[in-house]
Protein backbone atom coordinates (compact mmCIF):
# COMPACT_ATOMS: atom_id res chain seq x y z
CA UNK A 1 0.00 0.00 0.00
CA UNK A 2 1.47 3.17 -1.36
CA UNK A 3 1.72 5.51 1.99
CA UNK A 4 1.88 9.47 1.79
CA UNK A 5 5.15 10.70 0.71
CA UNK A 6 6.43 7.61 -0.50
CA UNK A 7 7.92 7.70 -4.29
CA UNK A 8 5.81 6.35 -7.27
CA UNK A 9 7.21 3.31 -8.37
CA UNK A 10 9.97 3.95 -11.22
CA UNK A 11 10.54 6.92 -10.24
CA UNK A 12 12.42 7.22 -7.32
CA UNK A 13 13.26 4.27 -5.46
CA UNK A 14 13.13 0.83 -6.27
CA UNK A 15 9.82 -0.87 -5.25
CA UNK A 16 9.41 -4.07 -3.17
CA UNK A 17 7.25 -6.87 -3.82
CA UNK A 18 6.53 -9.65 -1.61
CA UNK A 19 9.63 -8.14 1.12
CA UNK A 20 12.01 -8.13 -2.08
CA UNK A 21 13.69 -5.10 -3.86
CA UNK A 22 13.08 -5.13 -7.57
CA UNK A 23 15.91 -2.90 -9.14
CA UNK A 24 14.74 -0.10 -11.37
CA UNK A 25 15.05 -0.78 -14.73
CA UNK A 26 17.99 0.70 -16.67
CA UNK A 27 16.75 2.66 -19.63
CA UNK A 28 18.28 1.69 -23.00
CA UNK A 29 20.20 5.08 -23.54
CA UNK A 30 21.58 4.19 -20.17
CA UNK A 31 23.41 0.52 -21.26
CA UNK A 32 24.05 1.48 -24.62
CA UNK A 33 25.20 4.68 -26.58
CA UNK A 34 22.93 3.17 -29.82
CA UNK A 35 20.77 1.17 -30.81
CA UNK A 36 21.56 -0.03 -34.20
CA UNK A 37 24.96 -1.52 -35.88
CA UNK A 38 27.58 -0.57 -38.44
CA UNK A 39 27.67 -3.23 -41.33
CA UNK A 40 31.14 -3.86 -40.28
CA UNK A 41 29.56 -4.65 -36.92
CA UNK A 42 27.14 -6.80 -38.50
CA UNK A 43 29.83 -8.50 -40.59
CA UNK A 44 31.65 -9.52 -37.18
CA UNK A 45 28.90 -10.94 -35.52
CA UNK A 46 28.13 -13.28 -38.12
CA UNK A 47 32.26 -13.89 -37.90
CA UNK A 48 32.10 -14.30 -34.56
CA UNK A 49 28.42 -16.53 -34.41
CA UNK A 50 30.31 -19.41 -36.91
CA UNK A 51 33.49 -19.55 -35.13
CA UNK A 52 32.25 -19.54 -31.35
CA UNK A 53 29.03 -21.86 -31.91
CA UNK A 54 30.05 -24.94 -33.42
CA UNK A 55 28.08 -27.29 -35.13
CA UNK A 56 24.97 -24.48 -35.08
CA UNK A 57 27.39 -21.86 -36.04
CA UNK A 58 26.30 -21.79 -39.93
CA UNK A 59 22.49 -21.21 -38.55
CA UNK A 60 23.21 -18.50 -36.31
CA UNK A 61 25.67 -16.80 -38.34
CA UNK A 62 22.07 -17.22 -41.30
CA UNK A 63 19.65 -15.54 -38.75
CA UNK A 64 21.99 -12.60 -38.13
CA UNK A 65 22.17 -12.27 -41.44
CA UNK A 66 18.18 -12.72 -42.54
CA UNK A 67 17.03 -10.58 -39.56
CA UNK A 68 19.31 -7.36 -41.01
CA UNK A 69 18.68 -7.52 -43.84
CA UNK A 70 14.77 -7.85 -44.57
CA UNK A 71 14.26 -5.52 -40.94
CA UNK A 72 12.75 -8.98 -39.01
CA UNK A 73 11.41 -8.89 -35.37
CA UNK A 74 12.66 -11.42 -33.66
CA UNK A 75 9.07 -13.06 -33.62
CA UNK A 76 9.30 -12.92 -37.24
CA UNK A 77 12.49 -14.84 -37.74
CA UNK A 78 11.96 -17.67 -35.35
CA UNK A 79 8.38 -18.41 -36.80
CA UNK A 80 9.98 -18.31 -40.45
CA UNK A 81 8.86 -21.54 -42.63
CA UNK A 82 10.68 -22.72 -45.42
CA UNK A 83 7.31 -22.17 -47.38
CA UNK A 84 7.78 -18.60 -47.19
CA UNK A 85 11.01 -19.04 -49.36
CA UNK A 86 10.56 -19.19 -52.91
CA UNK A 87 14.15 -19.92 -53.95
CA UNK A 88 13.72 -20.48 -57.85
CA UNK A 89 12.25 -16.67 -57.94
CA UNK A 90 14.42 -15.62 -55.29
CA UNK A 91 11.70 -14.47 -52.68
CA UNK A 92 10.79 -14.61 -49.42
CA UNK A 93 6.74 -13.84 -48.08
CA UNK A 94 7.37 -12.22 -45.33
CA UNK A 95 4.64 -12.39 -42.42
CA UNK A 96 4.95 -9.38 -39.72
CA UNK A 97 3.49 -8.97 -36.41
CA UNK A 98 1.90 -6.39 -34.76
CA UNK A 99 -0.43 -5.59 -37.33
CA UNK A 100 2.75 -4.77 -39.93
CA UNK A 101 1.50 -5.12 -43.63
CA UNK A 102 2.82 -8.34 -45.23
CA UNK A 103 5.84 -8.27 -48.07
CA UNK A 104 7.61 -9.65 -50.81
CA UNK A 105 11.48 -9.50 -50.53
CA UNK A 106 13.71 -10.57 -53.20
CA UNK A 107 16.74 -12.59 -51.85
CA UNK A 108 20.00 -12.11 -52.55
CA UNK A 109 22.80 -14.83 -53.90
CA UNK A 110 24.14 -15.04 -50.49
CA UNK A 111 21.17 -15.46 -48.69
CA UNK A 112 19.72 -18.14 -50.93
CA UNK A 113 23.13 -19.77 -50.68
CA UNK A 114 23.22 -19.59 -46.98
CA UNK A 115 19.77 -20.69 -46.50
CA UNK A 116 19.95 -23.89 -49.31
CA UNK A 117 23.14 -25.36 -47.09
CA UNK A 118 21.18 -24.76 -43.64
CA UNK A 119 17.75 -26.87 -45.56
CA UNK A 120 20.56 -29.19 -46.81
CA UNK A 121 21.82 -29.88 -43.21
CA UNK A 122 18.89 -29.62 -41.76
CA UNK A 123 17.98 -33.32 -40.15
CA UNK A 124 15.50 -34.53 -39.39
CA UNK A 125 13.70 -31.67 -41.91
CA UNK A 126 11.28 -29.18 -40.39
CA UNK A 127 8.91 -27.07 -41.58
CA UNK A 128 10.82 -24.13 -39.64
CA UNK A 129 13.55 -22.78 -40.86
CA UNK A 130 15.84 -22.22 -37.70
CA UNK A 131 15.51 -24.51 -35.62
CA UNK A 132 16.98 -26.04 -31.95
CA UNK A 133 19.29 -28.63 -30.92
CA UNK A 134 15.98 -30.41 -29.79
CA UNK A 135 14.84 -30.31 -33.20
CA UNK A 136 11.72 -27.46 -32.99
CA UNK A 137 11.51 -23.88 -33.94
CA UNK A 138 14.17 -21.46 -32.75
CA UNK A 139 12.50 -19.28 -29.54
CA UNK A 140 13.07 -16.00 -29.37
CA UNK A 141 14.00 -16.11 -26.25
CA UNK A 142 16.74 -18.19 -27.31
CA UNK A 143 17.92 -16.25 -29.95
CA UNK A 144 18.18 -13.17 -27.50
CA UNK A 145 20.52 -15.21 -25.26
CA UNK A 146 22.23 -16.66 -27.98
CA UNK A 147 22.96 -12.90 -29.76
CA UNK A 148 23.98 -11.69 -26.21
CA UNK A 149 27.09 -14.28 -25.96
CA UNK A 150 27.74 -13.67 -29.71
CA UNK A 151 28.42 -10.07 -28.62
CA UNK A 152 30.08 -10.69 -26.15
CA UNK A 153 32.92 -12.65 -27.63
CA UNK A 154 32.91 -10.01 -30.53
CA UNK A 155 34.04 -7.68 -28.10
CA UNK A 156 31.06 -5.44 -28.64
CA UNK A 157 30.83 -2.37 -26.56
CA UNK A 158 27.83 -3.04 -25.15
CA UNK A 159 25.17 -5.53 -24.81
CA UNK A 160 23.72 -6.85 -28.40
CA UNK A 161 19.49 -7.81 -28.37
CA UNK A 162 17.67 -8.99 -32.17
CA UNK A 163 15.79 -5.43 -32.12
CA UNK A 164 18.87 -3.71 -32.63
CA UNK A 165 19.56 -6.12 -36.42
CA UNK A 166 16.07 -4.54 -37.03
CA UNK A 167 16.96 -1.00 -36.60
CA UNK A 168 20.76 -1.64 -38.32
CA UNK A 169 19.47 -2.89 -41.79
CA UNK A 170 16.85 0.29 -41.44
CA UNK A 171 19.63 2.90 -41.13
CA UNK A 172 22.09 0.92 -43.82
CA UNK A 173 19.15 1.13 -46.20
CA UNK A 174 18.31 4.69 -45.45
CA UNK A 175 22.20 5.23 -45.39
CA UNK A 176 21.90 4.11 -48.62
CA UNK A 177 19.56 6.44 -50.11
CA UNK A 178 16.71 4.59 -50.20
CA UNK A 179 13.56 6.44 -50.98
CA UNK A 180 11.50 6.96 -47.27
CA UNK A 181 8.40 5.32 -49.35
CA UNK A 182 9.78 2.11 -50.12
CA UNK A 183 11.19 1.62 -46.90
CA UNK A 184 8.39 2.17 -45.37
CA UNK A 185 6.95 -1.01 -47.18
CA UNK A 186 10.42 -3.21 -46.48
CA UNK A 187 9.48 -2.41 -42.83
CA UNK A 188 5.75 -3.28 -43.26
CA UNK A 189 5.36 0.34 -41.20
CA UNK A 190 1.73 1.48 -41.83
CA UNK A 191 2.14 4.72 -40.62
CA UNK A 192 5.16 6.37 -42.40
CA UNK A 193 6.16 8.42 -39.09
CA UNK A 194 7.86 4.68 -37.71
CA UNK A 195 9.92 4.90 -40.73
CA UNK A 196 11.30 8.22 -40.91
CA UNK A 197 13.16 7.82 -37.67
CA UNK A 198 15.61 6.17 -40.16
CA UNK A 199 15.39 8.74 -42.85
CA UNK A 200 16.53 11.42 -40.09
CA UNK A 201 19.78 9.46 -38.88
CA UNK A 202 20.92 9.30 -42.45
CA UNK A 203 24.36 11.26 -43.20
CA UNK A 204 24.37 11.38 -46.98
CA UNK A 205 22.51 14.55 -46.85
CA UNK A 206 25.71 16.33 -44.64
CA UNK A 207 28.35 14.84 -47.15
CA UNK A 208 29.56 18.02 -48.34
CA UNK A 209 29.40 19.82 -45.12
CA UNK A 210 33.40 21.60 -44.65
CA UNK A 211 33.92 19.87 -48.10
CA UNK A 212 36.05 23.05 -48.87
CA UNK A 213 37.61 23.41 -45.80
CA UNK A 214 39.78 19.96 -46.61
Amino acid sequence: MKTKGSPTPGQGTPTAVNGTVVPKRVRNEERRSREHLTPGEIALLMKTARRREGRHGHRDATMILVCYRHVLRVGELCGLRWDQFDFEQGLVHVRRLKNGRPSVHPLRGTEIRELRRLKREQLPTSPYVFTTERKGPMTTAGFRKLLARVGEAAGMPFPIHPHMLRHSGGYKLANDGVDTRALQHWFGHKNIQNTVRYTELATERFKSFWEAED
